[in-house]
């Protein structure tokens, strides 16, 4: 599973999006087991994105029962189409900045951060008719061991915010785990109290102004007696001299250690 952002996304044209998608996907397919996607701004955002992911993969939220789990895949970019309108064109001005200025100027004061104040930019959106579906999936399934939702930003940090509250509340009375994204820094917070978890990166970019950045795997067992949660850091597995592997002796894997911020 994975909490989006899989492409960079950005201005590229129809054809350039299906090159970073053949891309991402060959290297998913390397994997042993399978890979569940979810969407992301980068993967979502505008009228094209979301056609290309249409035509690709079809749904961009779902959910699926293994082993006596539940697993909730939401879309956080669920935006109506005006309002997406809207914000496809103050991320593409935002682009536009980025590559002139980088990101030199970080997201401190300047016209890049002016660029991202939009409520969409930090906390993720879902409809009615999504909240809908996930309360009657979970209505449908009743007694599962375990329920997880994954998600690319934290839908329930906008203000008023009601239709990922209703998703909470249908969950109110089983065991239930929240993983989410979009920040690149790793958090811990109770809420409800379950736990609620943003990811830090897989290779992605790396900003610890948010908290601890790195790249990292997080691995979660389910057995009779609940859930184990581990986070698995990528500078943290040596090979049997004593190395990481792939001359990762020489890679930075956690940039605020290695080199400070981005």
């Amino acid at each position: 599973m994975n909490v989006g952002d899989l492409i960079q996304g950005g201005m590229a044209g129809r054809a350039e999006l299906d090159t970073q998608w053949d891309s991402f996907d060959k290297r998913a397919s390397r994997a042993r087991a399978p890979v569940f996607y979810v969407g992301g701004n980068h993967d979502l955002s505008g009228d094209l994105l979301q056609s290309v992911w249409d035509e690709r993969y079809g749904h961009r939220y779902y959910h699926f029962v293994y082993k006596d789990v539940l697993f909730l895949a939401l879309n956080t970019e669920d935006i109506p189409p005006e309002r997406m309108q809207e914000i496809s064109i103050l991320r593409d001005e935002a682009f536009r900045v980025l590559a002139s200025e980088g990101m030199g100027m970080g997201m401190g004061p300047g016209r890049l951060a002016e660029l991202f104040t939009w409520p969409e930019s930090s906390a993720g959106n879902i409809t009615p008719e999504q909240s809908e579906y996930f309360q009657q999936a979970i209505a449908d399934n009743p007694d599962v061991r375990w329920t997880f939702l994954f998600m690319h930003k934290a839908a329930w940090e906008r203000d008023g915010e009601e239709n990922f509250a209703a998703i909470e509340s249908a969950l109110a009375n089983r065991p239930y785990t929240v993983f989410h994204g979009h920040l690149h820094a790793y958090r811990y917070v109770e809420r409800h109290g379950r736990d609620y978890i943003r990811l830090a990166t897989t290779g992605g970019g790396q900003r610890s102004g948010f908290g601890r950045s790195m790249d990292q795997v997080t691995l979660v067992t389910v057995d009779d007696s609940g859930i184990d949660i581990a986070n698995v850091l990528m500078a943290g597995i040596l090979d049997k001299t004593g190395h990481i592997p792939l001359d990762g002796d020489d890679v930075c894997f956690e940039a605020a250690l290695c080199r400070g911020d981005d």
